[in-house]
C-alpha cells in the first residue's frame, strides 16, 4: 500500500528539476523569439527582464518547494470534494428566491444593455471614439470586454469572502480549508458560462460566426480561473485578519474596470498611457476575448503579452500559497 502512495507522487528534486526545465524552454523561446513589430531596445529590454523573473522564480521555487506545492497537491487530491461543494454552493447562493439562477444574469445583463444605450444610441459619436474608430458594433465591442471582466469580478469578490462565509467549516480541524476559495471560482464559472453563450448569440447576430479560433475563449477563461484564484488566495487570507480589505477590492475593481479596455479600446488614447496600462494582467485577457470572437487571431501571436501574463500569474499564485499557507493556523483563533 505504502509503494502504491509514494508512486503518485513527484520527489523533490524531481519537482524542482521540471519546474526549472520548463523555465528554461520557456526563457530560451523568449531569447530566440523576434518580434519585428516592437523596436529592438524595447525588444531586448522585454527579454532580459522576462529572462530576469524567471530566473528568481526557479530559485525562489527551489526555496520554498514544500509551501509552494502544498496548495496545488491539496487542491488536486480534494478534486471530487470541489467539484460536489461547487455546485452544492451555486444551488444553495439562489435557494429559496421565485426566479432562482435567473437573478445571477440580470444585473449583468442590464449593465450591458444601460451602457449600450447610453454610449452607442443615445451617444453614438462616444461610442465610436471610446473605441478608437473601427467598424465593430459598439455592441458586441462591449460584451466581448464586459464577459471577462464580470467573471473576474464576482470570482474575486465571491474568492475573497469564502473563509468568512464558510467560518463553521474553518473550524472543523479535519476539513481542508484551502478549497474554499477555488469553490467560490467555480461557482462564477457556471455564470460565465452563460455569458459566453450569449456573447456568441450577439457576434452571430451582427455576422461574426463561431470559427476555430472561438475555441480560445477556453483558454482565456482558464487564464481568467487561474488569475481570480491566484489572487483570492491572497485576499481570503488577509479578510479574515484586516476585514476593511473586502472594501479595499471593491474600489480597485471600480477603479479596475475603467482601466482595463472593456468601454475604450487603446486606439483611443496616447501611447504613454497604453504602455503603462498594459501592465494590467486583465487586459491581455479582455483583448483575448474579442481576438477570438471577432479579430480573429491566436494567443501565441502577442508572444510577449503571453508570456508577461503567465509569469505575472505564476508570481501572483506563488505569493497567494505562501500568504494561506502562512496564515491558516490562525483562522480559527480569528473567526
Amino acid at each position: 500500500m505504502q509503494k502504491i502512495q509514494l508512486k503518485g507522487k513527484i520527489s523533490k528534486k524531481t519537482g524542482i528539476f521540471i519546474f526549472c526545465a520548463l523555465g528554461f524552454i520557456m526563457a530560451l523561446v523568449i531569447v530566440l523569439h523576434h518580434n519585428p513589430n516592437d523596436a529592438l531596445q524595447e525588444e531586448i529590454l522585454k527579454k532580459i527582464l522576462s529572462c530576469a523573473v524567471i530566473l528568481a522564480s526557479c530559485i525562489l521555487f527551489g526555496i520554498l518547494y514544500d509551501k509552494l506545492t502544498s496548495l496545488p497537491v491539496e487542491l488536486y487530491q480534494n478534486r471530487r470534494l470541489i467539484w460536489k461543494l461547487a455546485k452544492n454552493d451555486f444551488k444553495k447562493r439562489y435557494a429559496g428566491s421565485y426566479l432562482g439562477i435567473v437573478w445571477a444574469m440580470v444585473q449583468p445583463v442590464v449593465t450591458v444593455v444601460m451602457y449600450w444605450l447610453v454610449f452607442d444610441v443615445i451617444m453614438h459619436g462616444a461610442g465610436m471614439a471610446m473605441r478608437g474608430g473601427g467598424d465593430i458594433p459598439f455592441v458586441l465591442f462591449l460584451t466581448s470586454g464586459l464577459v471577462p471582466w464580470f467573471y473576474f469580478n464576482e470570482a474575486w469578490t465571491n474568492g475573497t469572502q469564502a473563509l468568512l462565509e464558510y467560518n463553521y467549516l474553518v473550524k472543523k480541524v479535519v476539513f481542508k480549508i484551502s478549497i474554499l476559495p477555488i469553490i467560490k471560482v467555480i461557482g462564477a464559472t457556471f455564470v460565465h458560462a452563460f455569458f459566453v453563450c450569449i456573447l456568441l448569440v450577439i457576434a452571430a447576430f451582427y455576422g461574426y460566426y463561431p470559427t476555430v479560433y472561438t475555441l480560445q475563449i477556453f483558454y482565456y477563461s482558464f487564464c481568467t480561473f487561474i488569475l481570480v484564484l491566484a489572487l483570492s488566495y491572497t485576499t481570503c487570507a488577509l479578510v479574515v485578519f484586516m476585514r476593511d480589505i473586502g472594501q479595499i477590492i471593491v474600489i480597485v475593481l471600480q477603479i479596475g474596470m475603467w482601466a482595463t479596455p472593456i468601454m475604450w479600446d487603446f486606439g483611443a488614447i496616447s501611447e504613454g498611457w497604453a504602455v503603462f496600462l498594459k501592465l494590467n494582467p486583465m487586459v491581455y485577457i479582455v483583448n483575448g476575448y474579442r481576438s477570438s470572437v471577432y479579430e480573429h487571431s491566436w494567443f501565441f501571436e502577442d508572444f510577449f503579452s503571453t508570456m508577461y501574463f503567465w509569469i505575472i500569474t505564476v508570481v501572483l499564485f506563488g505569493i497567494g500559497a505562501l500568504v494561506f499557507k502562512r496564515l491558516k493556523v490562525h483562522f480559527a483563533d480569528v473567526l
